[in-house]
């Protein structure tokens, strides 16, 4: 993999008009659950393990439905390091709440975008076009 390509799986849940982001521990920017995949993971594989590990919620791998793919200038990372997120939606079962890493979980509707890493700006920008965010 390129070392200036940062790719991640990312699960989009919506409730209610407003989208599910979290925050790492010291970190300054809210983003939507997911990580990286680990040697050969699928996206399922990869997502369902990350979203375990973060988020306390199985998501249900037969429920997984591509959304789209996504990239930007990486947060906090040198120019030229692009963040690639291919993002899916899916059900779950379980009560979210944070682990891990995760700090802290919020619901946010489009004008609360100034809070998130830039790619994910890209993706509420899309999701509020698509009608999907309040």
């Amino acid at each position: 993999m390129d070392n200036k390509l940062i790719d991640k799986l990312a699960w989009i849940e919506i409730q209610d008009g407003k989208i599910l982001v979290a925050r790492s521990k010291g970190k300054d920017a809210f983003y939507i659950p997911g990580g990286k995949r680990e040697a050969g993971e699928s996206d399922a594989e990869a997502l369902i393990r990350e979203i375990q590990e973060e988020l306390t919620v199985t998501v249900h791998e037969q429920s997984l439905d591509y959304y789209g793919t996504f990239s930007a200038q990486a947060h906090g990372r040198a120019e030229g390091v692009i963040v690639q997120m291919t993002c899916y939606q899916g059900a779950y079962v379980g009560q979210i709440a944070p682990a891990s890493e995760i700090e802290e979980i919020r619901w946010l509707n489009y004008s609360q975008n100034d809070i998130v890493a830039p790619v994910d700006k890209i993706i509420f920008l899309d999701l509020l076009e698509k009608g999907l965010l309040k």
